[in-house]
């Protein structure tokens, strides 16, 4: 468990300049909303959500939710750029079991079989295809080179 949690750790530190955005404890199987992630997947933000919008399945609706939470978290850290600039896409998208609840459904000759109510856990990573250009190394690389001159 520790090495899970360790390279999913170094995983998502090279996500530097993308924003992220969690959903969990979805009522859904994680196979059944795999299905819906797999859709959406690398494309584009827009033509993301005009795909979940008028997908029919349950997930699409829980993943839409997601991704206007990670375009909001966009917009929070980059608040000198517009999202239709930007040209954002999904980066990535993976979900991860939840907790199961477990019950039991009354079975012949006074049995009982165990039903597994599944959950999931979502996270969805956006990334800009524009890299922002930061103006503090222009700055410092032209003091060095004044400090140089003289």
């Amino acid at each position: 468990m520790k090495e899970e949690k360790r390279e999913r750790r170094e995983q998502m530190a090279g996500f530097r300049g993308a924003v992220k955005a969690h959903l969990k404890n979805v009522p859904t199987s994680p196979r059944k909303m795999r299905l819906v992630a797999d859709l959406v997947r690398g494309q584009k933000v827009d033509r993301a959500l005009n795909i979940l919008r008028f997908e029919s399945k349950v997930g699409a609706s829980f993943i839409e939710k997601l991704l206007l939470s990670a375009i909001s978290n966009w917009e929070s850290e980059n608040e000198d750029r517009k999202v239709e600039d930007a040209d954002l896409y999904i980066k990535e998208i993976f979900v991860d079991g939840g907790r199961m609840l477990k019950r039991l459904r009354p079975a012949p000759q006074g049995r009982g079989h165990r039903i597994r109510k599944r959950s999931n856990h979502i996270t969805i990573v956006i990334d800009s295809l524009n890299p922002v250009e930061s103006n503090e190394e222009d700055t410092t690389s032209e003091n060095d080179n004044t400090e140089n001159d003289n």
